[in-house]
């Protein structure tokens, strides 16, 4: 095969053809090239003459309708394609790291055979995004019981009794963060992390990229790839990736690359060097904490964690922040959170405050940005509040809305006492369409999915009465969900996918419970003048009234059914034509209204939201599975691993 590898690459015109027809649009073809290519890659001067005609180039800018050829190449030749790629990214991210360049245009620059890094980068992330898209892990009862310990009755009592009502401190069945059995060990012991803090943070942040933010209600993989990729491969960036921050006399965060204090919401973006990773260590000897953002996308046991735990909980994904506090110190000043954590206390010892949550309703997801500030003006600074110490194996558990705030803790009296904090904390984020409020949403979808063949029949006026009642009754149940906490909470119909049959039981009744309580407020509180009152309202703002639902076109089973939901996600200028035919026949659109009103809550039924609810949260799994594969792919690439 070396042989005839260099008899065909002494002849360019073979060449120059086997590399275009990688690009042909026949699958067979393309496939056919793609093994050609790979196997004059195997002599010398066939990898040469592929570099002299830009071959890698010509994989390495396909557009969205190419990737999705790209992922019918067989899975063999991808892994064996993603190999090379990622040895060549490994080799060019030192020399990247080491550039004093602020900025990043070194993404654009060139590597051997003309290839842009951020081409390179580009493919590593494209051609690994459906790896790994396994059936459910093994793994959910070990990290159950690294996180509830070995009890049946341990997670459905903290469902009911402690999920989103109250703090509580979870004792690890070892009590110790470094035994075999600590989920968080394989991490610990590859970073070598027991015995090298901090002097080998810098290995791990030289090795970390940039992780861009995608847009929660975008599930279409080839469209967020279209969005992130020209931020793929940037180095760590400030506020996004990591924080250098502490905070002075419990008040205000002081920022170590930002020299005056700052709200959180206004820090400017600023992109790490390799002299910014080493002088972290600096800045930690001067009791600044190190905080790290989206670890589930760097280290792959830690992604499992957090996918397991997600599952547990019904969530289609967590995020899970490493935090590193020198002795005595403060990292993050006091703030409350728009999402549940648990504190997991790895090194090291930490004593925690928390304070009571201002009211009974819960923070919503992508609300307001948090003053750190305003805590004290509603009277919080003197407050009773909760304190835990939290050792080496302990876990916190923190509902999203409850303030509080922590400093390591050292014991004088014990001098052999780690002087410093490490801990993670594993955020369960509940998007919008998982809270109950989004259930009864997909609720009043499935309801009307049955309802829709008989209005299609009826005349032009009934089918526009009905269209109007719909979303006058999807406005009425979000006025209620903004006031009601039992909408705001997480729904749970598909949490803890493997626990045992009576555990899964007790779940399935108390949701049903659930549901039934929400259809009566729905029944009772949904206002046809309150409704029509927040229409007007948008309106008049040219404001769609049904934005907050465009997840809603997702809860689609089949392709044919999109036409169906769009006529639910009405626009603005057909929302106006109904508000006129509101304003001509408000009696008439009252009574509709009170007709689909009724008719929903009495017919609606709970296994017909589930089986939308199960299809939806699976297409929000995928997409974020897919995304922290190619995240994963990248950082394994940049640590030189196969």
């Amino acid at each position: 095969m070396l042989e005839m590898s260099e008899q065909i690459a002494a002849e360019d015109e073979i060449v120059k053809r086997l590399i275009a027809l990688v690009r042909n649009s026949e699958r067979e073809i393309a496939i056919a090239a793609c093994n050609a290519v790979l196997d004059l890659s195997a002599a010398s001067a066939g990898r040469q003459r592929l570099l002299d005609f830009r071959a890698i180039e010509n994989f390495m800018e396909p557009n969205l309708e190419e990737i999705q050829l790209l992922q019918l190449i067989p899975t063999d030749i991808c892994e064996t394609f993603l190999v090379h790629l990622r040895g060549l990214l490994g080799a060019v991210h030192e020399q990247r790291l080491h550039s004093t360049s602020s900025t990043c245009d070194k993404r654009n620059d060139f590597f051997a055979g003309n290839i842009r890094v951020c081409n390179l980068v580009e493919s590593v992330f494209m051609l690994s995004i459906n790896r790994g898209l396994l059936p459910e892990s093994i793994y959910i009862e070990y990290v159950k019981r690294g996180i509830f310990g070995s009890g049946e009755a341990s997670i459905e009592s903290f469902l009911s009794e402690v999920w989103e009502v109250s703090p509580k401190l979870l004792r690890n069945a070892s009590n110790d963060s470094l035994s075999e059995d600590s989920i968080f060990n394989p991490f610990l012991l590859y970073h070598r992390l027991k015995d090298a803090i901090p002097s080998s943070l810098p290995s791990m942040l030289k090795c970390f990229t940039s992780c861009p933010a995608i847009v929660a209600d975008e599930l279409d993989i080839l469209h967020i790839i279209e969005e992130i990729k020209s931020h793929l491969g940037y180095p760590i960036i400030y506020n996004q990736d990591i924080r250098v921050v502490k905070t002075q006399s419990g008040e205000q965060e002081l920022h170590y690359f930002q020299k005056q204090p700052e709200s959180r919401c206004s820090i400017s973006p600023h992109i790490f060097s390799i002299n910014d990773i080493l002088e972290c260590e600096e800045a930690f000897k001067k009791g600044y904490s190190i905080a790290l953002r989206g670890m589930e996308f760097r280290c792959q046991t830690i992604s499992v964690i957090a996918d397991e735990l997600a599952s547990l909980f019904g969530q289609p994904s967590a995020g899970v922040n490493m935090y590193l506090t020198p002795s005595d110190s403060q990292g993050l000043a006091r703030h409350s959170d728009d999402h549940c954590v648990f504190v997991c206390q790895l090194i090291g010892t930490k004593r925690w405050k928390v304070y009571p949550r201002p009211d009974s309703k819960l923070p919503r997801l992508y609300g307001p940005c948090y003053s750190l500030h305003g805590l004290e003006d509603e009277g919080h600074a003197g407050h009773e509040h909760q304190q835990f110490v939290l050792k080496e194996g302990d876990i916190l558990y923190i509902p999203r809305g409850f303030p509080h705030e922590a400093i390591t803790d050292v014991d004088d009296d014990n001098v052999a006492t780690v002087k410093f904090s490490l801990h993670m904390t594993l955020a369960i984020e509940i998007e919008p369409p998982f809270e109950w409020e989004g259930f009864m949403h997909a609720a009043l979808f499935s309801w009307d999915s049955k309802q829709r063949l008989q209005y299609k029949s009826e005349d032009s006026v009934q089918r526009n009465l009905h269209l109007l009642s719909m979303m006058l009754l999807h406005i009425a149940i979000k006025l209620i969900g903004n006031l009601d906490p039992a909408f705001q909470k997480a729904c749970l119909v598909d949490a803890m996918p493997f626990s045992c049959y009576t555990n899964r039981e007790w779940l399935q009744k108390n949701q049903r419970k659930t549901f039934g309580y929400l259809i009566n407020r729905i029944m009772s509180e949904s206002k046809f003048s309150d409704a029509v009152s927040h229409l007007e309202a948008t309106l008049l703002k040219n404001e769609d009234p049904l934005e907050h639902l465009r997840w809603m076109k997702y809860l689609t089973l089949e392709a044919e059914e999109i036409e169906s939901v769009s006529n639910l996600c009405i626009p603005s200028a057909d929302s106006r034509y109904l508000f006129d035919l509101l304003i001509h026949h408000k009696d008439i659109a009252e009574a509709a209204f009170i007709q689909v009103r009724s008719r929903f809550c009495h017919e609606v039924e709970f296994r017909d939201v589930e089986l939308h609810y199960r299809m939806l949260l699976e297409k929000y799994r995928k997409v974020r599975k897919q995304y922290a594969t190619g995240m994963l792919s990248l950082h394994s690439a940049l640590r030189n691993e196969p």
